[in-house]
C-alpha cells in the first residue's frame, strides 16, 4: 500500500488536490485500454450482424468511446483536460465466447499520461454497448476493464501481464 507521501492527489494536510503539471516537459504518451461485455449467444449475433435494436451497436459504442475519452477530465475530477491527438476505439467479436472486447487507444502530447482516458473510452464504449443491446439481452455483462499498455513519461513504458 502506499505512503500518504507517495499518493500525489494528497496534499501534506490530506485533502485532495490536483497535481501540478506546470514544470514537467510536453511528451508524446499514450495508452490502450480494455473493456470486455458478455452477451447471449442470440444478442451476440445481432450486435455482430449490425442490427440491434437502436442501430448498429458497434459502431455507436466506438463513437461514444472516442466522445467519452475526450470528455475525461469532465468526468473524473482531478484528471487534467488534455489535448489529445488521437483516439481509436476497436470492437473485437470472440465468437466462441459470445464476448466482445472493446479497445481504446488514446494518444496526446502533453504534460500528464492519458491512462485515465483510454480507460474511461473502452468503459464508456462498453456501457454504450450494453444500453444498445439490452432490450434485448437483460443478461448482458460488463466484465473486465484494464490498462493494457501505456508509453511516454517520466515512468515509461508498461505493459499489463497477459
Amino acid at each position: 500500500m502506499a505512503s500518504p507521501e507517495q499518493l500525489t492527489h494528497i496534499s501534506e494536510d490530506g485533502q485532495a488536490r490536483m497535481v501540478s503539471v506546470s514544470a514537467k516537459p510536453e511528451t508524446a504518451r499514450g495508452a490502450i485500454a480494455e473493456s470486455w461485455v458478455q452477451l447471449s449467444e442470440a444478442s451476440f449475433a445481432l450486435v455482430v450482424a449490425g442490427q440491434g435494436p437502436k442501430g448498429d451497436p458497434l459502431q455507436i459504442a466506438r463513437f461514444a468511446g472516442i466522445a467519452a475519452a475526450k470528455r475525461t477530465a469532465d468526468l473524473i475530477p482531478l484528471c487534467h483536460p488534455l489535448r489529445i491527438t488521437k483516439v481509436d476505439v476497436r470492437a473485437e467479436p470472440s465468437h466462441s465466447t459470445s464476448r466482445i472486447r472493446l479497445v481504446a487507444q488514446v494518444e496526446a502530447v502533453d504534460r500528464t499520461g492519458v491512462e485515465m482516458e483510454a480507460l474511461t473510452s473502452a468503459t464508456v464504449a462498453a456501457l454504450t454497448l450494453y444500453d444498445m443491446i439490452k432490450a434485448v439481452d437483460q443478461s448482458a455483462c460488463i466484465l473486465e476493464t484494464r490498462l493494457l499498455e501505456k508509453w511516454g513519461g517520466r515512468r515509461g513504458h508498461y505493459v499489463a501481464a497477459t
